[in-house]
């Protein structure tokens, strides 16, 4: 978190081939032009003609106390509506009174495993706000075929907060969750999804469950040690982690001997984090942090839109196929994740996805090549004088590796090679008094990609996967601004990337391509605009841009269907 005395003041001044498909998230809201109602320009899911089978899973569950956080349900499979399924949408609807009160993190588990993890809008202070969050889980049927127990998490305090908050706070969430299930007929072909959903858990002194788990320290892992089926033929990692705490701007953070002059975000251990996965004790791969910003940084810049993600953070899934030849020789494996340079802390969920092969009990093979080594980031500082500090720090990471597997399937070797190029680029460029704190400006400029090629190939030829992914970030603090409601203002630019195309024997099969760019500034007046896009192969594209100035949203393309 950027520093207590930033912090107190933005509180009190609250006003207002096995081919996983690319799975959708998505914000709808009201759009409403003049109105302070949280608004995105996130698309609807996309959904096939079909009556749903729909299954509530709670309705008007209350956040108000740190006694309600963890809310249980019952879920039970549709009846008369089996699967397969053409698609499965799972649909939350919250809403807030009209009061004060932190952001705060929410997430939806079912039998352990993470379904939806996001954080909530500050609230409006002069009337109540409501959204609504959906998200593409088809890739987690096999978890939805039979009964299960899930759990809603949402920290959330009032009269029961510590002093001074527990006079100072009084907004209160109502959240409702249902799944949608489209049944397996009609014109659109039924997709293969992943035989067996396992989720990653951290248990804890009391001998329950961390949902979601806390790592703290660099030298923290989220473990667990699984005891599979000895069939497995396509393996993947959906991870999600979430910056907390010192570490929630780790995108701002400076090496740890310029801790004197840290007069802004407080954090150290540079800027460079990054998730690192492991399968006993050996990197088995990579998944980039992404530099999700939350409405309390701050309440001004992000009403009424929030930043990219914001209210729903899409997870980075890793494939491990190379593995499984590994992975099925019948002993008991364990996968970890840990957070690259966490200062304190991250929270964390992750779910293993495995493909099966059913015309096999015993699917054998190796690892070939694995050149995954942890990162090693290079720092440079050209900082000038003592008193006041000019220059800029910048922080590099560039990688290239290679982890190849093949495994002896029923239907033949399949063998899986994966390439990653992983580029981060960082600079801060400050202009500190850190004497008087006349003075205090940090302008952050981060920049990480993941360029991916997977190929697979078996006795039918190959498929290539190529995927770049990219979500970059710039800040501009300025302090002390007289005429500004916090004392400091803010600019925030972001833009997340993610695009997919795939060759099958060298002709183009199949391509997506997915940008979402917001740019917010809390500079008299505040502003804020985002603009959604997506395209594909099928002619399927969408483009809505949405803008506010105010505080009020003044504008919504005609493409925002």
């Amino acid at each position: 978190m950027f520093s207590r005395k930033y912090a107190l003041v933005a509180l009190l001044c609250i006003a207002t081939a096995l081919t996983l498909r690319v799975p959708a998230f998505a914000q709808s809201t009201n759009r409403q032009i003049g109105t302070s109602l949280t608004a995105t320009a996130d698309p609807v899911v996309s959904r096939p003609h079909l009556q749903p089978c729909v299954v509530p899973l709670f309705t008007n569950y209350q956040f108000a106390f740190f006694s309600q956080t963890a809310q249980n349900f019952s879920f039970n499979p549709p009846a008369g509506c089996s699967g397969p399924w053409q698609k499965v949408v799972l649909e939350i609807n919250f809403s807030e009174n009209a009061g004060r009160q932190f952001d705060r993190t929410a997430s939806l588990f079912l039998g352990n495993n993470n379904l939806y993890f996001g954080t909530t809008p500050e609230p409006i202070h002069s009337s109540p706000n409501a959204w609504h969050i959906e998200r593409d889980v088809t890739d987690y049927s096999a978890l939805l075929t039979s009964g299960q127990q899930g759990t809603f998490v949402l920290a959330n305090c009032t009269t029961d907060c510590g002093a001074p908050y527990n006079t100072l706070l009084n907004g209160v969430f109502t959240v409702s969750a249902d799944l949608e299930f489209y049944p397996g007929y009609g014109k659109s072909p039924v997709p293969r999804t992943p035989d067996l959903v396992l989720p990653m858990v951290q248990t804890n002194s009391g001998g329950g469950i961390n949902l979601p788990a806390n790592v703290f320290q660099p030298t923290d892992q989220l473990t667990t040690t699984f005891n599979l089926p000895q069939n497995i033929e396509g393996a993947y990692l959906d991870v999600i982690a979430q910056s907390q705490n010192v570490d929630e701007q780790w995108y701002a953070c400076f090496p740890n001997d310029l801790s004197g002059i840290n007069e802004v975000y407080g954090c150290g251990n540079t800027d460079f984090r990054e998730t690192e996965i492991s399968i006993d004790g050996q990197p088995a791969g990579i998944a980039p942090v992404s530099p999700w910003v939350y409405t309390g940084f701050l309440p001004d810049q992000w009403r009424p839109i929030p930043a990219v993600q914001t209210l729903d953070f899409v997870p980075f899934r890793v494939n491990l196929t190379p593995f499984v030849g590994m992975l099925n020789d019948g002993n008991p494996h364990t996968i970890a994740l840990s957070v690259f340079n966490n200062d304190f802390y991250f929270s964390m969920t992750s779910s293993l996805l495995l493909f099966l092969d059913s015309g096999s009990s015993q699917v054998t093979g190796t690892v070939t090549q694995n050149t995954l080594t942890l990162p090693s980031p290079a720092v440079s500082e050209n900082l000038q004088g003592t008193s006041t500090v000019t220059g800029a720090i910048a922080v590099t990471s560039n990688r290239n590796f290679t982890i190849a597997g093949y495994a002896n399937t029923s239907h033949g070797q399949v063998a899986t090679s994966l390439t990653q190029q992983q580029n981060f680029t960082s600079t801060q460029t400050i202009d500190f008094d850190t004497v008087n704190g006349s003075v205090i400006d940090q302008n952050t400029s981060v920049q990480n990609s993941v360029l991916s090629s997977t190929t697979v190939s078996d006795n039918t030829g190959s498929t290539t996967t190529q995927e770049l992914f990219s979500f970059p970030i710039s800040v501009d603090f300025i302090a002390p601004v007289a005429n500004s409601l916090f004392g400091f203002t803010v600019a925030t630019s972001q833009k997340y990337q993610d695009s997919k195309l795939t060759l099958v024997n060298g002709h183009l099969g199949t391509y997506t391509a997915v940008t979402n760019a917001a740019q917010a500034s809390d500079v008299q007046p505040p502003s804020s605009s985002q603009h959604y896009t997506y395209v594909d192969l099928k002619g399927q594209s969408y483009d809505c841009k949405i803008a506010s100035t105010n505080n009020v949203l003044t504008s919504v393309s005609t493409g925002c269907h």
